[in-house]
Formats: C-alpha cells, structure tokens, sequence
C-alpha cells in the first residue's frame, strides 16, 4: 500500500470519525453531506457530533482521538521479585485466591488475572481438589506479616478468602453481642481493645483453621482482620499470651451475659439436654484425670466437659472444662444455679434431660423439690431386668411415637411408680415417700428394656419418650463441637485455657445456629455443613466513605446468603466505624 492510498481509505474507525468530524467543524460540509460521504446514517453522526462536544467541555486537555503514550503506567522495579513469590507461593500448593490475599497483606496489590498469566507463563497447571492436593514439599518461606492494629477504615480495596464470616457481623449486632464482649471482664492489650480481641478468636473458630501456629495464611487475611476491626489478625504468640490472662470467673460471666440474650430472643425454650464429652490432652500430665473417650474406646488423661443444650433451637448454653470425679453428680445443681442467677423470681426452665450416669438419686431429689422436672432413664440391673421380663404381655400398652423423618415406631411400654433410694430426704417417714414415674419400653432394637424416669405426671407416654430421645441432639452437637471446632486438638493441659478455648466454640457454634435460622431449608445443617455451603467462600473487599461493600465469588448458595443479607442492608455498625455492610456478588469467578 502506498501513502497516499493509506490516507485516501478510511478502514481505521478512528480515522474515518476525525475526518468526517473535520469536514463538518472545519470544512463546513453539512451533515447530511458528510454522512453520505462516510457512510453514517443521520442520527449516527449527530451522536458522533454530540460525543465529540462532550469530551471538549468534560475534558479539554485529552485528545480525543489520539492518546500519549508516554502516561503508560510504568513497570514496577521490584516485578521480578513480586513473580518469582508468586512461583515460590504456587509451589506450597496455595490458590490464587490464597495469593492474593497473602500478596494484598504484603501491599503488593495485583490482580488475579495477572497471577494467573505468571504461572501459566512459568508451566504451572491447575491446582487438583484441595482434597487430592500433595502435602507440602518445599520449605516454608519467612513471611513477614504486617503488625496487626485497628483498622482506620479509610478508602481501599483488598482481596480475602475468608471473606463468608463478614455475614454474621449483623447477628452480633442484631443481638448486642459486640455490648456484651465490651462489657466483659476480658482482658485487652494496648494495642488492640477488648471486642477485637475477643472477636480475633472467634474468627479462627468459625474458619475451621486446625493449628493456630499453622499461620502462613491467616495472619495475612485481611478479611478476617475485617471481621475484628484489625488490618490483619495477631500471630499466634499474641493468642497464646492472651489466653493466659482468662480466668474461669470471666467465662462464666461472659456466659451469663449470653444465656441473658438468648433468653430475650426466646432461644432456650422450657427444656434442657445435658450431656458429658471427654476433651484429650495428647500428652504427660500427672493433674489430669483419666475419663472414658467414646470415640477412642478406652479411658485417657483428658478433661471433662459438661454441655447444656436448648433442643429446639440447638443452642448451647453452658459449658465447664473443670469437672472432677468427685463433684461429677453435682453438675446439674451446678447449671440450675447458673440458669437461675438473676432472674428474680422469673424461671423458665422446666425440664432437665440427661443419662443414667450423669447424677445419683440423691440430686434427683433435690431438682424435685426445686420444682424442676427431669427425664433420664434407669440403669438396667439383672433382678430389675428379670422382673419386667416376667410380667404378662398385656400390661404393656402399645404406642406410636414420631421419630426422623416424620416417620413413626411402633413401642411398647410398661407404666409403674417406683421409689428410688436417696431420692427422699433421710428422715422421711416410709407411708410419705415420693414416688417417680418409671416407664419400661421394649421394640427399640435392644435387648434390654429402657428404663425412662420422670417426676413429671402430665406428659403423655409418647411425649417422655419424645423428649428423651431428643436428648441424642445434645450429642451429636458434641461430635459437632470436637470435629470442626477442634476441641480434640488442643495444645495445651491447662484447663482454663481449655475452658476458654470451649467458650469461644459456643459462642461459635451458638452464631451459627442464629445464622441457619434464617437459611430457610437449610436449618437443620451441621456447623461445618454451613461452613462450607456458606461461609467459605472468597472474593474482594471495598472500603468507601459511607459503606464496606463485600463482593463475593460465585457459589451455589449465592442467592440464598445475598437474599438473607438484604435485611441488615440499612444497618450501621458502630465497630466498623459507623459504616454499613452491603453484600454484592462478584463480577467475576
């Protein structure tokens, strides 16, 4: 091609606007004229023509149609260091969702894309399932995290992985949980206040991180500084020397704080299951007893807990780390005085529902005379067992009774009042003892008849046994509770740090359970279902003048967590500096 062919064509689209613009402003051709010589339809120019003003008054000191190329941004100095920790980054099998964050911490602030095109240019293929991923074989690299301290909240953008917690922030301030972490005895440092500490525990809690010294990553997350007003959150040296300064005292507090709320908002109901689990301590401690572990089938130096949970709702209310063999009994006497502490009067708890082994007859008897009604079953000995067997099959009555599913079992079931002793005082005169109602229930798949006691005579024999058999809900948010919250893998035999360690997996599991309330279909899910369903998830974080606006990535459940979070649009959270919490999903994927 020629020159003066070049410039006699018009196939460049930016060419043909400026010489048809210069013939209408220039030259003085009219418009229909330079449409018909360039080929624009009459309205076409005229948008042409309006665009071209526009820019003029808008921006006169830009060319419209010819760029400087000399304002390209510059390549950054320290480029190749940036890529080749990338590469390093890649090689310990982390995503890169995982390297943005820990890049974004680094105030190395790239893109996803560009991630990808350094590890596609250095041979890097996708990363396989994380459940098929190879365990690490490169030697971890020193990252230098940035201190943590609290947030300022100034305009900025940051990329997180962890960004699914930021969606129980307005439970805690729906239900005033950030007044009552204020209001806690806890301790707090110079650095970082009470809520913010407090609130960096329960970040851990609820991302199912196993090892607190396993920090490479979420240390780095700004998300989950987000979550506790800090830029990042502390190491693990910081968690550790915390938990020293919590005593039993501040988590009992803290605890009564909580059941107050969960009272206000009707989460208890009138019936409590209570249950032991067994935390163990994989290591030489002379203080720790030895109780039996059901999962390892065998008794072992381990600390005993006892757990109160609200059937209904499944909220756990109590909790101890600090039970002996010899006050073992005594628990439930324990938790009536906690429930009951500063109520005035006002008593809604009604049932206690537990095993044989859990207390004596004795402390049976003194929950009678408290007016508190119990269920629990009997244990079964060999003359108990022979006495029942021989009675006639037509003294047993025949009931249905609803279990999973909505789907009924047929029982049978034998009705008498019996004594038990120690269940009245010592000096009670024989003619006036009180009698407990005791049901024996055959065509459960055992053998053995169950033993189900009660000093309540209202409920009908369907309901008792109903509500005993709700009790296995208690321990399955143990199993719960061991599994995702790791209480199996503590690091430490202190048994305040243990206790503390269990108040922040309730309060965990207790937001979790707010948060499923509201997901309809999807109440009845495990916390680490609800974990990886809705709150792993990922995506970008911007911090404006008015509002934090949360993009998260595309995932099934999308719909239902933006859906459930429109509610607490028009919030403002005095701990994140007044701002509201708008949740968006993500542009990209």
């Amino acid at each position: 091609m020629t020159g003066k062919e070049y410039f006699s064509t018009n196939h460049l689209v930016i060419r043909k606007k400026y010489d048809a613009l210069k013939c209408f402003y220039q030259d003085g051709w009219s418009a229909e004229t330079v449409a018909e010589k360039f080929g624009y339809t009459l309205s076409a120019f005229y948008s042409l023509a309006r665009d071209f003003q526009k820019h003029l008054r808008n921006d006169p000191d830009t060319d419209y149609f010819f760029k400087d190329t000399s304002l390209r941004k510059k390549r950054v100095k320290h480029v190749k260091d940036v890529d080749s920790l990338i590469i390093t980054l890649r090689k310990k099998n982390l995503s890169i969702s995982d390297i943005t964050t820990i890049l974004d911490a680094q105030n190395h602030h790239l893109s996803e894309s560009y991630i990808y095109r350094v590890l596609k240019h250095d041979g890097f293929d996708r990363l396989p399932r994380r459940a098929q991923r190879p365990q690490n074989q490169v030697k971890p690299i020193a990252l230098e995290a940035p201190r943590s301290v609290a947030l300022v909240f100034e305009p900025e953008r940051f990329h997180s992985t962890s960004l699914g917690i930021l969606t129980l922030l307005p439970y805690i301030h729906q239900l005033g949980l950030a007044t009552v972490i204020d209001q806690s005895p806890y301790p707090e440092t110079n650095t970082i206040p009470r809520l913010s500490s407090i609130l960096a525990f329960l970040a851990l809690k609820l991302t199912n991180i196993r090892r607190f010294s396993a920090d490479d990553l979420w240390c780095m997350d700004r998300g989950l500084g987000l979550f506790a007003g800090l830029n990042v959150l502390p190491k693990t040296a910081w968690f550790s020397s915390y938990s020293h300064l919590v005593t039993r005292d501040m988590n009992v507090t803290f605890l009564r704080s909580l059941h107050t709320i969960w009272l206000e908002h009707h989460l208890l109901g009138d019936t409590t299951n209570l249950d032991f689990t067994t935390i163990p301590y994989w290591g030489d401690d002379e203080h720790l007893e030895n109780n039996w572990s059901g999962t390892r089938r065998h008794a072992l130096a381990s600390m005993l807990v006892l757990l109160a949970q609200a059937p209904d709702s499944g909220i756990i209310d109590y909790g101890n780390t600090n039970v002996m063999h010899k006050d073992e009994s005594k628990v439930v006497l324990e938790y009536v005085d906690f429930y009951r502490h500063n109520r005035h009067g006002q008593d809604d708890l009604k049932f206690l529902v537990f095993d044989s082994k859990f207390t004596n007859y004795e402390n049976l008897g003194h929950l009678n005379r408290q007016g508190i009604k119990f269920v629990t079953i009997r244990r079964r000995g060999k003359n108990l067992v022979k006495r029942l067997a021989a009675m006639p099959k037509n003294t047993r009555k025949k009931i249905r009774v609803e279990c999973a599913g909505h789907k009924k079992r047929t029982l049978y079931v034998y009705e008498e009042q019996v004594v038990l002793k120690g269940y009245n005082l010592p000096n009670t005169k024989k003619e006036e003892h009180e009698t407990v109602r005791q049901l024996s229930i055959t065509g459960h798949g055992k053998m053995k008849p169950a033993l189900v006691l009660t000093n309540d005579v209202e409920l009908s024999q369907e309901e008792l046994v109903r509500k005993y058999s709700r009790r296995w809900l208690v321990e399955k948010g143990i199993a719960e509770q061991v599994a995702f919250f790791h209480l199996n893998r503590v690091s430490s035999s202190m048994v305040i740090k243990v206790d503390f360690d269990l108040t922040m997996s309730i309060f965990a599991h207790n937001l979790y359970r707010m948060y499923a309330r509201d997901l309809e279909r999807y109440t009845h899910l495990s916390d680490i279902k609800i974990y990886e369903k809705f709150m792993n998830n990922s995506g970008m974080v911007k911090i404006a003048d008015e509002a934090i606006t949360v993009s998260l990535k595309k995932k099934r459940t999308l719909p239902a967590i933006l859906t459930t979070m429109k509610k607490f649009d028009a919030y403002n959270y005095p701990f994140l500096n007044g701002k509201k919490l708008l949740f968006t999903g993500a542009s990209n994927t």
